[in-house]
């Protein structure tokens, strides 16, 4: 590939590249993709310009110029706030995928990895440039609100992708291209050798996504993947197809316009009838998968695709210990928002309360069990009393599995705080619900809180004392996983008890959030979601780990003569 033919992506981001890997080192504040979804930020007439382009791709086939098919899929996409897509994509069953990508493998592997990082770059920075039309996308397949759809479907998207793409740049550049090997002998002229390390990627990668988070969670994977020379064959989940769409659709043309064959990377949409992600998995091509949903399906891929490096994020049981604080209503006002963000579908979201059962002292006096939990009731009542605010907040229910689980839970009549249904104002369509809140007992409820509950609904669960809450979350988590754990203390002791029982729990942990930062959120190239540490997920995002596994690095050598030596 000639810079004179094709555009030098690398020269036009090596600056960015730069700042991205020294951002994964000192781990500070930093974005290059503006969060504000604002004409100031994006240009007069983005935002309209963005929805209309949403709007053009309804009730018709997506536009995927050159892209291999076996057919039509007509999508099972309806939009949570009550109106179908109507959009069909091209089908590609799992063994054309899987050849398709793999042909096209091969000048994307032997180019650099200062071109595939300056190429991924350059797609990041067009999913920017398309953020609106994405966070349309994100909110009619997810059911996120608009501003969430926008953040997280975009901006905090390819923040996240972008940090896969510092990592694997720069681990792929640790090791010197060449080298020259001098042996010294006790006897004659020294051994000399010439050697070249070259990394090479393993294969084609899968990246099977989920419904809620499609872009946040895939964009990791997928910019890892390429930047260390895989081709990428993206199985969307087939209720949430449009943002990944959109995705491919940018990629392939950059990867045009780059002199690489689009094929790199593919949408592989499946029938409503279809069962696709077991067989791109198990494929015996694929040497890479990339996966984020449930826990059933996290395992058996773990061991199964034994071909290939896989790459989970699944399930857990999010956990919260209270034993006191000084700021009580900073911390009903902080949990309440994190129980209500996206009506609870995050991974990230708090499930599990443990209190002590005769109480915890605050600086509005002390508090039992059950006082807290009316007194957390009272505090989403207040969050969630303004339609406008409580449908920015909640969104609406992306699937009838999350309202199947909400009414299980109101079954079980331990509820402390009930779910309300709510009009969301611009889609009466919409199913929304507020969080329910219930009364547990560690003796007689485990089977009910050591099972997730993913959606609008907590356990505030009272126990002997603040060291068993503690047992507790170590026990759960060690056994069920977790990706959260949060604790409220005053005292500097117990702090330090939570960060001992977290580490070896190994989950990640945060400390008396009362602020504007919640528990259930996540700054790329500042903090690591998830860890191989618990069972609920068997990779991070983002740190070197994620990446070294999609590349090896090969070697070659040859003497160097000795009339070459002399002149070395």
């Amino acid at each position: 590939m000639s810079t004179d033919q094709h555009p030098d992506f690398f020269a036009r981001h090596v600056d960015l590249l730069h700042q991205a890997v020294e951002r994964t080192l000192d781990r500070g504040y930093w974005t290059p993709y503006p969060e504000t979804p604002s004409a100031s930020a994006y240009g007069a007439g983005a935002p309209e310009l963005g929805e209309a382009c949403f709007r053009d791709l309804l009730d018709r086939r997506f536009p995927l110029d050159g892209h291999p098919a076996n057919g039509t899929v007509a999508a099972a996409e309806v939009s949570p706030y009550g109106f179908p897509l109507g959009v069909s994509y091209p089908h590609l069953v799992p063994e054309v995928a899987v050849a398709t990508a793999r042909s096209a493998a091969t000048t994307w592997r032997a180019t650099s990895p200062d071109v595939r990082a300056g190429v991924a770059a350059e797609i990041l920075a067009r999913l920017n440039a398309s953020s609106f039309e994405i966070a349309h996308a994100v909110q009619h397949t997810t059911g996120q609100p608009f501003m969430m759809a926008f953040q997280a479907g975009g901006p905090h998207a390819q923040d996240r992708g972008l940090e896969a793409v510092a990592h694997a740049w720069q681990e792929q550049k640790r090791h010197p291209g060449t080298a020259r090997w001098n042996k010294p002998q006790d006897k004659g002229g020294p051994l000399v050798m010439d050697k070249t390390f070259t990394p090479v990627g393993r294969g084609v990668s899968v990246l099977i996504a989920c419904n809620t988070f499609p872009t946040w969670n895939g964009y990791p994977g997928l910019f890892a993947s390429l930047a260390t020379g895989n081709p990428v064959v993206i199985k969307p989940h087939r209720r949430a197809v449009l943002p990944l769409a959109i995705t491919v659709r940018i990629a392939r043309e950059v990867l045009a316009e780059a002199g690489f064959d689009p094929n790199v990377v593919l949408l592989a949409a499946s029938r409503s009838d279809e069962r696709t992600a077991p067989a791109l998995a198990t494929h015996p091509d694929v040497r890479i998968v990339d996966f984020t949903g449930s826990r059933e399906f996290g395992d058996w891929l773990e061991a199964n695709a034994l071909q290939a490096a896989v790459h989970t994020e699944k399930a857990g049981l999010n956990t919260v210990v209270v034993d006191s604080t000084d700021d009580y209503a900073g911390l009903l006002r902080n949990l309440a928002f994190s129980l209500a963000l996206y009506s609870g579908q995050m991974c990230t979201t708090p499930q599990n309360i443990f209190v002590p059962r005769d109480g915890f002292p605050t600086d509005q006096g002390p508090r039992t069990a059950d006082e807290f939990a009316r007194d957390l009731g009272t505090a989403l009542d207040k969050l969630l009393g303004n339609p406008a605010r409580a449908a920015a907040i909640l969104g609406a229910v992306v699937n009838g599995g999350v309202l199947d689980r909400l009414n299980q839970a109101t079954a079980l009549d331990r509820t402390a705080h009930p779910s309300r249904e709510l009009t969301y104002p611009d889609h009466p369509d919409a199913v929304v619900r507020t969080p329910l809140v219930a009364r547990l007992d560690p003796k007689t409820d485990e089977d009910i809180y050591t099972t997730e509950w993913f959606g609008p609904v907590s356990f505030v669960i009272a126990t002997d004392s603040t060291a068993h809450s503690l047992q507790l979350l170590h026990d759960t988590v060690r056994r069920h996983g977790a990706l959260t754990a949060s604790v409220y203390a005053s005292d500097d002791a117990v702090l330090e008890a939570a960060r001992q029982t977290a580490l070896d729990a190994g989950v990640h942990l945060s400390e008396n959030l009362t602020g504007g930062v919640f528990v259930n959120q996540s700054a790329a190239f500042s903090d690591f979601h998830g860890t191989a540490a618990n069972p609920a997920a068997n990779a991070a995002l983002t740190d070197p780990a994620f990446v070294t596994g999609r590349f090896s690095v090969l070697q070659s050598r040859r003497h160097v003569p000795a009339k070459e030596q002399v002149h070395a």
